[in-house]
């Protein structure tokens, strides 16, 4: 690779078309989001094992809140407990998933979080636990933790009824933000502080605003990198151990278009590296997941890989 690789974008939309990757995955988007809808309690819960823990745990917990249930299925206290939390994952369906692992078949996964006794039950987000259920717990206990959860949670998480079904007729076109017309004339006048500015106006309203999100993404890139220069990123990348220049290489490529280089190049340093230095890598890959559609196919190759490298 050489520093004409990295191409200094001249706008926002000229070197990454967020808006129009998540046009072309919109009508995708939208047909799993009604099969999910429809899928019930039953779509709500998984079963997962040694050889799928990767996939089905750490692949999901990148764009949604998965709950881990440690489990003996053949034990009668511990198919009460199921009971209850496939109960409650009806009530949350679309909220969380919830992954059920038998850890007799499966011993790998109990022995890897060191779990001391089943049933047990971890909430794991963007491939890491974030928290664990207070023993078997209770119903009443059990919906406290939760509340808590989603509290903490709640940026990153669809709120309770969205994009639940309300009768057969047509929704609306959605009418286009103040907010997202101003940070799209900002950004043509090249100035980024007033997109920011209006993507984060936007969100202070509408939290959960997907347009605000990439844009705001979107320009975290350009900001990173405009007082940078490529050649000499390019020079630093000869010393492995400089992870800010891998970090900086994977902005450029994501800025040129190089969408799947970029992912490729973050993944392989949370490979190689441990503690603050893969944390770091795995934070920074996460960010530029952001700047992407959720459904973006080089989204779900990107996890996959993340996955494999994490665990």
């Amino acid at each position: 690779m050489s520093p004409a690789d990295f191409k200094r974008p001249g706008s926002l939309y000229g070197a990454v078309d967020l808006g129009a990757r998540k046009q072309a995955m919109e009508a995708q988007a939208k047909r799993e989001a009604a099969a999910r809808e429809g899928g019930g309690t039953a779509a709500q819960v998984i079963h997962a094992d040694d050889a799928t823990f990767a996939t089905e745990v750490v692949e999901r917990s990148m764009n949604s809140l998965v709950l881990l249930e440690l489990t003996v299925t053949r034990a009668e206290q511990a198919k009460e407990y199921s009971l209850l939390l496939d109960k409650l994952a009806a009530e949350n369906a679309g909220r969380w998933v919830l992954v059920r692992v038998d850890v007799e078949t499966s011993p790998q996964i109990a022995q890897a979080l060191r779990v001391q006794n089943v049933p047990a039950l971890y909430a794991i987000f963007q491939g890491q636990p974030v928290a664990v259920a207070p023993g078997i717990a209770t119903e009443e206990q059990l919906r406290d933790w939760l509340s808590q959860l989603m509290q903490a949670l709640a940026q990153y998480l669809p709120p309770p009824g969205e994009g639940a079904p309300e009768g057969d007729q047509a929704a609306p076109e959605p009418q286009a933000e103040p907010e997202i017309i101003a940070a799209e004339q900002a950004i043509d006048a090249g100035d980024l502080d007033g997109a920011v500015a209006a993507y984060e106006r936007l969100l202070a309203r509408s939290p959960n605003d997907v347009d605000a999100k990439l844009g705001l993404a979107g320009l975290g890139l350009i900001r990173r990198t405009q007082d940078v220069d490529p050649a000499d990123v390019q020079r630093r990348l000869a010393d492995p151990a400089d992870v800010e220049a891998q970090l900086l290489a994977a902005d450029f490529e994501m800025l040129s278009g190089e969408v799947d280089a970029a992912f490729d190049r973050l993944v392989a340093v949370v490979r190689r590296t441990s503690g603050e230095e893969r944390d770091r890598a795995r934070v920074h890959l996460l960010g530029l997941f952001d700047t992407l559609p959720a459904e973006d196919p080089s989204l779900a190759r990107a996890r996959r890989n993340l996955a494999s490298a994490l665990f």
